[in-house]
């Protein structure tokens, strides 16, 4: 299936599209180029309210912020996801999930993936209409988008792996 088409059921069926997105021999590359990608939309979804600042505020021009933001979403976002899979299977183990690191991972990055369209609308709407209600609520059903369907993909692969860690 393509990538957009697995975006969309992902917010109806998010185990069935890790599944697919899983399946096979693990595939640390195919993860990393998923969390990648994920790290590069959010950049871009960056631009408009970046603009915006540097409009209203041009004592730090639009280049500084661009520099500061392609820095921490494509240099140290991803190691910090690296870090938040591992605990979230951390956790999971505790709990006594039989997902491997990698199946966690997956579930992590393709979370990120999966949400990314409503963090593009939500830096359209910061960008173009500014802080405020429309933000704040396109923000938070980024944000609970993003929540379920790691959760939703996280429980599946820790009840399902038949793997050991």
């Amino acid at each position: 299936m393509s990538v957009t088409t697995d975006i969309a059921q992902s917010y109806l069926r998010p185990a069935d599209v890790l599944d697919r997105r899983i399946g096979g021999a693990p595939r640390e590359d195919r993860a990393f180029v998923i969390l990648l990608v994920s790290c590069a939309l959010m950049f871009v979804a960056q631009w408009p309210y970046l603009a915006r600042l540097a409009h209203e505020a041009p004592e730090t021009p639009l280049d500084a912020r661009m520099g500061g933001a392609l820095m921490g979403w494509l240099f140290i976002a991803p190691l910090l996801f690296y870090l938040i899979a591992a605990i979230g299977r951390g956790i999971a183990h505790l709990m006594g999930g039989r997902a491997t690191g990698y199946e966690a991972r997956m579930a992590l990055f393709w979370a990120l993936l999966a949400a990314s369209p409503l963090w593009l609308l939500n830096g359209l709407v910061a960008g173009f209409i500014g802080p405020g209600p429309a933000q704040n609520l396109v923000g938070a059903l980024a944000v609970i988008a993003f929540l379920a369907i790691w959760l939703r993909g996280l429980i599946h692969v820790e009840r399902n792996s038949g793997q050991q860690s």
